[in-house]
């Protein structure tokens, strides 16, 4: 008796929704409020970076010592500082600096924390044992106090402040990864491409890596309210970018002595970094609400 031979099937195609694969999260983003209100702040910080020549209406290291400790008017929007320089035109040229530190750090430690929890949620064993371990001794510091003696150790200076940044932030992008991984690592189409004759670096770079990116990046967001933060407060120890630069943090510092008699000296670099670090904030929030294919609403 013949078997009639098994005719192949086609395979089901899925239907993706009006407008491709991003329209679903795109209406998500939009219903998010606050997380637009972040977005639209880090957007405006972006431009006044770009713009701060034609925007700001001093140079930020010019001193005038005719018109030091002025308070906010309409002259200078929000007041000068012990030495005459326009707060207000310091806040703008020191936004260049802040997503200057924001973003070199990102791309040190986004990399770098996705390929060490890739690797170590991958391979597992003895791999996964020692760059955990590792991990788990920089995250054992508190990331201020970690930068600090990386700081110190290497002299200050802006470079010095991203350096020392980048050293203690990577680790909870790389705990993530590897959470990541490790499910990832058990999915049916792995193991198929895997029984194809996919090696593992293949496995890896095209098929685990691009699962962890989305909660990479949200992870990110979140973790440069800590960056800004942390490099401020490199800056008020002044071991961050050195004077006159219009850091933000360095503003705080330099403004503590009058606080009393001239509180907008450091009030205003303040409300810069508190505004920055919410706006970050909320994005990821955001972000991980959108990114998300587990999240329902």
């Amino acid at each position: 008796m013949s078997i009639p031979a098994q005719q192949p099937v086609a395979p089901a195609v899925a239907q993706l929704p009006a407008g491709g694969a991003w329209s679903a999260p795109l209406r998500r983003l939009r219903r998010e409020k606050l997380g637009l209100a972040g977005l639209g702040f880090i957007g405006l910080l972006v431009v006044v970076a770009l713009l701060a020549p034609w925007i700001a209406p001093y140079d930020p290291t010019v001193q005038n010592l005719n018109n030091v400790l002025q308070p906010p008017g309409w002259a200078h929007l929000a007041g000068t500082d012990e030495l005459g320089r326009d707060i207000f035109s310091r806040l703008v040229w020191g936004s260049r600096i802040t997503l200057q530190i924001v973003g070199t750090v990102t791309l040190i430690i986004g990399p770098i924390g996705l390929a060490i929890g890739v690797v170590a949620g991958y391979c597992g064993g003895r791999v996964d044992a020692v760059l955990m371990r590792a991990t788990d001794i920089v995250l054992s510091f508190p990331s201020l106090v970690l930068a600090l003696a990386f700081a110190a150790a290497l002299g200050a200076g802006l470079g010095t402040a991203i350096v020392a940044i980048s050293l203690t932030a990577w680790p909870s992008i790389a705990r993530l990864a590897r959470a990541e991984t490790l499910v990832v690592r058990q999915a049916e189409y792995i193991a198929a491409a895997r029984l194809y004759g996919a090696s593992h670096l293949r496995l890896i770079g095209l098929y685990v890596m691009p699962m962890c990116i989305p909660s990479v990046i949200v992870r990110l967001t979140l973790s440069m309210a800590g960056v800004i933060l942390t490099a401020a407060g490199l800056g008020f120890l002044g071991l961050g970018a050195q004077p006159p630069a219009p850091e933000w943090g360095a503003m705080i510092s330099s403004g503590r002595k009058f606080m009393l008699d001239a509180w907008w000296v450091s009030v205003m670099p303040g409300l810069a970094i508190l505004l920055t670090s919410l706006a970050f904030n909320l994005l990821g929030d955001t972000l991980r609400d959108v990114l998300d294919p587990r999240h329902v609403r």
